[in-house]
């Protein structure tokens, strides 16, 4: 019997998927069908809102070799099937345990209560603080808690108690207050049972402890922080403001950081805020018992000894304090001299007075006394200045004034050390008032009501070790007619 040779054609099924892309058909990668399987040119934008992309259903193309396809599966048709962002809401995952190698952190069960929502009406959620048994819930217009592995049940009468529950995020308490943390998570910091942080919406600082949650801004501070966080907040300042705590000092450092930078301290022992400072960090936090902060990518260790004191950043800048000399405040006054109980290195930078003035053919003229020479006890003298009468510090003089002139009358405008306390004499550089006899450096003292004074560490006196200023006081006498 003859053999005879039978010539089979088969057809392998092909998938056809729709795309969103607005390209050209493909076939495993490649434009068009394959000529070698009997497939044609393809044209391209077959649609111009879709593409369609072809693909081999059989493993390999083999004849007969399993086909791959969509199978059973559920399908739901949503409306509207956009991306929402529910920033009020919480959710979390499996639990993990590094001891037993349990990690369920990408597990989110939807057959579980898995989520738990805060009121949306008060914003969207910017920090989460775990504390003990019970969540902190930070958002722009409201702080709460949550409930962790219990929940709260509330009798008819509106009496509650707290149960132990299979939920890990129970019902979510608010605290008294219409308070928030407001777009700024990074002015929230923690030490001991306090927190810490900035509410721009209300133009307060505050902290939240066991009693419940406190202004502390109003502690002196209220008229600074409504116009700083104020600045902040201006749109055109792109600001932010920067929290931390100082395990150091035990302080809590806020920096505002808008217009310009204003970094300041708030201490729990006197109640208030204590000092400014010249940096402007990143990120403020504590390790253990240092503090640190981050500038432009760069950690800096604060209160270190390798370092010289005023040194922030690569840049120098002397420590200063100004003080209100107000004895008598109804009564007028010449301040005559300046004293301070302290280490050597420090030099009043300026003194004035209080403003006063005159209905001066009917315009009403301010006029103040002041004293800008600098006391300084590493031997301050001063020159005079023809040209406008101002003293001019002698160590700065170099010649400044014109060589050719005769020498200047040196006057000696130095802390003079008595009994263990550093006095000079405060110089009136004022111009003279309608009325006035004597006027300039020929008068001792400066005229008002009160006083200002701003002391400052020098930069001769032991550069970048320690100063010490326990105490400062004022000499006066009452002047019987203005």
């Amino acid at each position: 019997m003859a053999g005879a040779v039978i010539e089979v054609k088969y057809f392998n099924t092909f998938l056809l998927k729709k795309t969103s892309k607005a390209e050209e058909p493909i076939w495993n990668g490649s434009y068009g069908i394959p000529s070698d399987i009997g497939g044609y040119p393809v044209v391209s934008n077959i649609n111009e809102t879709s593409n369609w992309a072809i693909e081999e259903s059989r493993i390999r193309g083999g004849y007969n070799n399993t086909t791959v396809d969509f199978g059973v599966k559920a399908y739901i048709v949503e409306d509207e099937p956009n991306q929402a962002i529910k920033a009020s809401g919480l959710i979390y995952s499996g639990i993990f345990n590094s001891r037993t190698g349990i990690n369920r952190t990408n597990v989110f069960s939807v057959a579980e209560e898995i989520t738990k929502s805060a009121d949306p009406a008060n914003g969207s959620i910017q920090k989460l603080f775990a504390e003990d048994t019970n969540l902190t819930v930070l958002q722009e217009l409201k702080c709460s808690r949550a409930l962790i592995d219990k929940d709260a049940i509330y009798s008819a009468e509106g009496g509650g108690t707290v149960t132990a529950s299979n939920l890990v995020i129970g019902v979510i308490q608010p605290y008294t207050g219409q308070y928030g943390i407001s777009l700024d998570p990074g002015s929230f910091a923690s030490y001991g049972y306090r927190k810490y942080f900035s509410d721009r919406n209300n133009n307060v600082i505050l902290r939240l402890s066991r009693d419940g949650i406190e202004e502390i801004s109003s502690y002196g501070m209220t008229d600074y922080f409504r116009d700083e966080l104020n600045a902040v907040d201006s749109p055109a300042t792109n600001g932010k403001i920067i929290g931390g705590y100082d395990i150091h000092n035990d302080q809590y450092v806020i920096s505002t950081q808008g217009f310009q930078t204003r970094t300041l301290c708030f201490d729990e022992r006197p109640k208030g805020w204590t000092s400014f400072f010249t940096y402007s960090p990143d990120q403020i936090f504590s390790l253990r018992n240092k503090y640190y902060t981050t500038k432009d990518n760069e950690l800096y260790q604060h209160y270190s000894e390798s370092v010289s004191r005023g040194n922030f950043y690569g840049n120098r800048t002397p420590s200063s304090i100004t003080l209100v000399l107000n004895p008598n405040p109804t009564i007028s006054k010449n301040f005559k001299a300046i004293a301070y109980e302290g280490s050597n290195g420090w030099e009043a930078v300026s003194a004035f007075s209080d403003k006063t003035g005159k209905n001066k053919n009917g315009v009403y003229v301010d006029t103040f006394d002041s004293s800008n020479t600098i006391l300084s006890f590493y031997g301050g003298e001063y020159v005079i200045n023809p040209s406008n009468n101002q003293p001019v510090k002698w160590t700065d003089y170099s010649g400044t004034l014109g060589t050719a002139q005769p020498p200047y009358n040196r006057y000696h405008a130095g802390f003079d050390r008595k009994e263990n306390k550093y006095v000079a004499n405060l110089v009136n550089k004022s111009t003279a008032s309608e009325g006035e006899v004597i006027w300039g450096d020929s008068m001792s003292g400066i005229k008002g009501f009160y006083a200002t004074v701003k002391l400052s560490t020098d930069l001769v006196t032991d550069v970048g070790g320690p100063k010490s200023l326990f105490s400062v006081e004022g000499t006066y006498s009452i002047n019987n007619g203005y």
